[in-house]
């Protein structure tokens, strides 16, 4: 006899199980299908255990400049890649463990092998050949995506790597070239410069972190060349060479040829949807450029079945495709007043060394909108938790509209940023004006303060610069 369930989720990453969770708590009989591990690529192979890779890189070089602080060392410190790599893989497994036991806490059934829409509410789920077939009344699609190669550097887990192979490397390689300067590129430039690889990296844009406020993305590139990363923008690779030291890859800036030799190559060029073996041709689901096509809902053409995350296009975020399946197991659900989602209200965070954050519009994008802007900064030089955490780097920014206060965006690089963007996050979320953020008390000494006074600045009121 078929197993009927009111929700089948596909695919268990940060959006999937989420969505899995959600569903059963609201009373609705759920089941979720992943092939691989429960939490996705996110939490097995990506946000989490790269984060953690660039904890331990961040205390190295706390270690290796902590003499100002007092810090007393008998020799330079030594950086062990096994041990590092052994703690981020030790990280991942629990908290993959964690979301078993979520699974079993909210009574979701979960069914190992890769699924296969058939229509008409039907799936088949194969496990290594064991085929069976299960019956919902609505499907929610989460199967993420994966890193996008490009012709001629296809990877090959020995020279070139993905962030999958970046992350367990055998030994520190002297040298990486990195093609992307998007987040995943700078984060893991950033982690091998300060283990000590000699670092490249080539961006086909005319900045790096092309999708932040310029001014925040030529601040980074400064910091990144400070650390002795070699940055090539408006660089358009070629092809490749093998040589006896690793790769040469040849390339053309502002049409004149141009190469960089390294020992190994990592791709950071976007991400490619999985929707290959999905059974898409037995419904009537769009896809454009490997992404399924969907409304503000998430909705897709076909009644009753869903998309979140990654493959249902930008921004490509877990916290994105989470808010998604909370979104869309309400809707099911019948829950009143379910909010769709708004994607400039989605922080992104990048964690190189300084971080960077931002929400909403950058001031180029403002401008082009047609809004009249307050634009506000104040440095992290002076604020004084950042002076005595000795991290006086970076900025923060405000754009705000001149009309109506409105707050259309936050843009900042310096120290922990990525969990301060939550703060004007939530102010875009309350629909929040300058006159509501001016008169917040924000505590002191932090580096919040730093939020409180880039509002100031856009109206001449700043009080520490």
């Amino acid at each position: 006899m078929m197993e009927n369930y009111q929700v089948l989720v596909i695919g268990a990453g940060p959006g999937g199980y989420v969505a899995a969770i959600r569903a059963a708590q609201l009373g609705l009989k759920t089941a979720i299908v992943e092939r691989a591990e429960l939490g996705g690529v996110c939490l097995n192979w990506g946000c989490l255990p790269t984060k953690t890779l660039l904890r331990s890189t961040e205390i190295l070089r706390l270690a290796r400049e902590g003499t100002p602080y007092g810090l007393v060392l008998d020799s330079a410190p030594r950086f062990d890649l096994t041990t590092a790599i052994k703690r981020s893989r030790d990280v991942a497994k629990q908290l993959n463990r964690g979301v078993h036991g979520l699974m079993k806490k909210n009574k979701v059934t979960v069914l190992t092998g890769h699924a296969r829409l058939l229509g008409k509410g039907k799936v088949a789920v194969d496990n290594a050949g064991a085929e069976q077939a299960v019956q919902a009344q609505h499907i929610i699609l989460a199967t993420g995506a994966r890193a996008r190669a490009i012709p001629g550097f296809e990877p090959d887990s020995e020279s070139i790597w993905t962030a999958r192979e970046a992350m367990v490397p055998k030994a520190l390689p002297k040298s990486i070239t990195v093609i992307g300067a998007g987040a995943i590129g700078v984060e893991f430039a950033s982690f091998y410069a300060t283990a000590g690889s000699k670092v490249t990296i080539l961006e086909a844009s005319d900045r790096i972190l092309p999708v932040e406020d310029s001014e925040i993305s030529g601040l980074l590139a400064e910091h990144l060349r400070k650390q002795g990363i070699e940055i090539y923008t408006g660089a358009y690779v070629e092809n490749k060479e093998t040589t006896t030291c690793g790769i040469k890859v040849n390339f053309t800036k502002g049409g004149s040829p141009l190469s960089v030799e390294s020992e190994k190559v990592i791709l950071a060029v976007g991400i490619t949807g999985n929707v290959e073996g999905l059974g898409l041709e037995n419904t009537k689901i769009q896809v454009d450029r490997t992404h399924i096509i969907v409304n503000e809902y998430c909705e897709t053409d076909e009644p009753d079945i869903y998309a979140i995350g990654d493959i249902a296009g930008p921004p490509w975020l877990a916290h994105k495709a989470s808010h998604e399946g909370v979104m869309v197991a309400e809707l099911i659900a019948g829950v009143e007043d379910v909010h769709a989602l708004d994607p400039k209200s989605v922080p992104s965070c990048t964690y190189c060394h300084p971080q960077v954050a931002s929400v909403g519009i950058t001031e180029e994008q403002a401008l082009e909108q047609g809004f009249e802007v307050d634009i506000g900064r104040f440095p992290f030089l002076g604020n004084g938790k950042a002076l005595s955490l000795g991290e006086p780097e970076g900025l923060v920014k405000t754009v705000i509209d001149k009309k109506t206060g409105e707050l259309l965006g936050a843009h900042m690089i310096g120290p922990e940023v990525t969990e301060l963007i939550s703060t004007y996050a939530l102010a875009r979320t309350l629909e929040t004006t300058e006159v509501e953020l001016m008169q917040t008390v924000f505590p002191h000494p932090t580096l919040s303060e730093a939020l409180h006074e880039s509002v100031l600045s856009a109206y001449g009121k700043a009080l520490h610069i």
